[in-house]
């Protein structure tokens, strides 16, 4: 079961669970405070000097089936070249968790998505399945990482896809081509960015 969540209702979660045994896979130097284990393929075990840090040196994780209570990766799987594995391998080291990701909006607007990505992930709210389709860059990028996390505080739902599952992951890979997508400007763009925040305010 997968299906559409917040950061704040795992914040609460794991706040609520102190005895989960969670980890924090690919988070750089952002670890979430409640993780006991800290997996990356960078080696930042001086910058975790206090945690349970854990270097990945290939595909699978190097954890025992079901180790974990708790898994979170958050902007990971858009970077991941063998995406489907990646997926499994979080269903087996743990029962449930937490999966973050740019929206197709976020990913085409800032620069060093360009090249860093190579997937697209959108959510089917009528399947309850995560889809994944190879990278397109529909539209060319206006703002810096740093610039669109500040973005993010105030559209967040426009941003960033939020999504918690338990048990089994429901994803897709589809294809995608670039002619199934249209040349957006950035005028358009932005009508149709703000028009949605409005009607969402509205609610």
């Amino acid at each position: 079961m997968i299906k559409r969540s917040s950061k704040k209702f795992i914040d609460n979660l794991l706040k609520e669970n102190p005895n989960w045994k969670v980890l924090d896979i690919g988070c750089g130097y952002t670890a979430h405070s409640n993780a006991s284990v800290i997996c990356d393929v960078q080696d930042l075990s001086n910058f975790y000097k206090d945690k349970n840090f854990i270097k990945l040196n290939e595909k699978n994780l190097p954890f025992k089936d079901k180790e974990f209570d708790f898994v979170i990766a958050s902007h990971v799987l858009e970077h991941v070249i063998d995406v489907d594995f990646f997926i499994k391998e979080l269903e087996r080291v743990s029962t449930k968790g937490y999966i973050e990701l740019p929206t197709v909006l976020e990913d085409n607007l800032v620069f060093e998505n360009k090249k860093d990505h190579l997937w697209h992930m959108e959510f089917e709210d009528d399947k309850n399945e995560l889809q994944i389709s190879k990278k397109i860059q529909y539209l060319e990028p206006l703002i810096t990482v740093s610039s669109i996390k500040k973005f993010s505080k105030y559209f967040r739902q426009s941003l960033i896809l939020e999504l918690y599952w338990e048990k089994t992951i429901e994803f897709k890979i589809v294809e995608k081509n670039l002619k199934d997508y249209k040349k957006i400007s950035r005028l358009t763009l932005t009508r149709k960015f703000f028009s949605k925040l409005l009607r969402n305010i509205i609610r």
